[in-house]
């Protein structure tokens, strides 16, 4: 167990923590999101609050991500409220990079719920020592940043209306979903949608695992016209000899999702030149620290950051990433949120894409307040 430094802070200054609570949420998406393998109609997500003596209040937020991080719901309460809060409770959470550590190690994976209490631990910093995560993580190298958006309808002209729709709202970077259906059909999809947004736009492709080694390669093969930014986990997350493979013949770079849940992946994986980039989540590396941590390490690596909510996380998991996006060495290779796929939203003034652009939230922690009778109506209780 890491031991709380006893000299730091005076006990007046102290701020602890008296109160955690897994709130679990279901909220409905706007329409269904298709992935490879995956059809989601309803977001789950995890919301844990953070309320010290001073009665300020943190909030972290985590997604549940079955094909990705294991994570269910009710094992995410229960981790939270049997295994991580007692390690936190009575604590400063002014130490909280000590905190951070005792929830890491306080629970094998599960890092969906330590995410979600490590970020709500980090807001209730931010908000008493009146700074945003930005500043706490380092500070912003930016403070606006380019939205990327997610294609995944049924049909290439959904997509294609769609994305011209998106186009004239200011959107310049757009992910299609892939590894559903045949890959020619797919590629010759993405070729059409690059004829139809024109030169001047993102566009790159995600397949979520969805894809043999044949299916990818005949997919690269059938994409070169339409001038694809990346392709992103195409194989397995435990293919690393066939991610080698299909990067040494692929004419453009591989971006690893599934596959990267801890820094040691990302490092493994750049090392044997399976990928040219990495898709970091919060709920994989298990919280806002270890993230950016990773981060680091991606630019140390040379590699390209994408950093992206998990479909879809309300304006509490938006905010935060955001934050990151600002913080990060590079997002060379975008960023996504996802609370504007809900009908919905938990906070009062919900975070919103601008002609394309996403800004740094201004408010202390993450930035955004959340509406706890919002977090009431969509909460599912026992």
């Amino acid at each position: 167990m890491n031991s709380i430094p006893t000299d730091s802070w005076h006990e007046g200054d102290a701020l602890i923590i008296k109160r955690v609570d897994a709130i679990a949420l279901s909220i409905p998406l706007k329409k269904p999101v298709i992935m490879a393998g995956v059809r989601l109609d309803i977001s789950y997500n995890l919301l844990v609050r953070v309320e010290a003596k001073n009665g300020l209040v943190g909030w972290g937020e985590a997604s549940v991500a079955p094909t990705m991080t294991g994570d269910l719901l009710p094992g995410m309460v229960s981790a939270v409220n049997d295994h991580l809060a007692p390690l936190v409770l009575g604590q400063n959470a002014l130490h909280r990079a000590v905190l951070a550590q005792r929830i890491c190690h306080g629970l094998h994976h599960n890092t969906g719920a330590k995410c979600a209490l490590e970020a709500g631990i980090a807001d209730l910093v931010g908000r008493h020592l009146k700074v945003g995560l930005s500043d706490l993580y380092g500070g912003a190298l930016r403070d606006s940043i380019t939205a990327m958006y997610l294609l995944g309808n049924p049909r290439v002209e959904d997509d294609i209306a769609e994305t011209q729709a998106k186009k004239k709202e200011g959107y310049r970077f757009f992910k299609l979903k892939v590894g559903i259906k045949n890959p020619l059909e797919e590629a010759q999809a993405a070729v059409q949608i690059r004829q139809a947004v024109g030169p001047e736009v993102l566009l790159c492709a995600d397949a979520n695992m969805g894809m043999d080694f044949r299916s990818a390669r005949i997919f690269l093969e059938n994409t070169r016209a339409a001038d694809l930014l990346f392709l992103e986990q195409p194989l397995r997350d435990d293919d690393f000899d066939g991610m080698v493979a299909l990067a040494r013949l692929s004419p453009i770079g591989l971006n690893a999702d599934e596959s990267v849940s801890n820094v040691a992946a990302v490092i493994a994986m750049a090392r044997a030149g399976s990928i040219q980039g990495a898709n970091l989540k919060t709920i994989k590396m298990g919280g806002v620290g270890a993230t950016v941590h990773a981060m680091s390490v991606c630019a140390a690596l040379g590699l390209n950051i994408n950093l992206a909510c998990k479909v879809a996380e309300t304006s509490v998991g938006a905010a935060t990433i955001i934050h990151l996006g600002c913080v990060a060495p590079n997002v060379n290779w975008g960023v996504s949120i996802t609370n504007h796929y809900l009908v919905d939203d938990i906070v009062k003034t919900p975070i919103v894409i601008d002609n394309g652009q996403m800004r740094c939230p201004r408010g202390m922690g993450h930035g955004v307040e959340v509406d706890e009778a919002k977090v009431e109506r969509y909460r599912i209780r026992a």
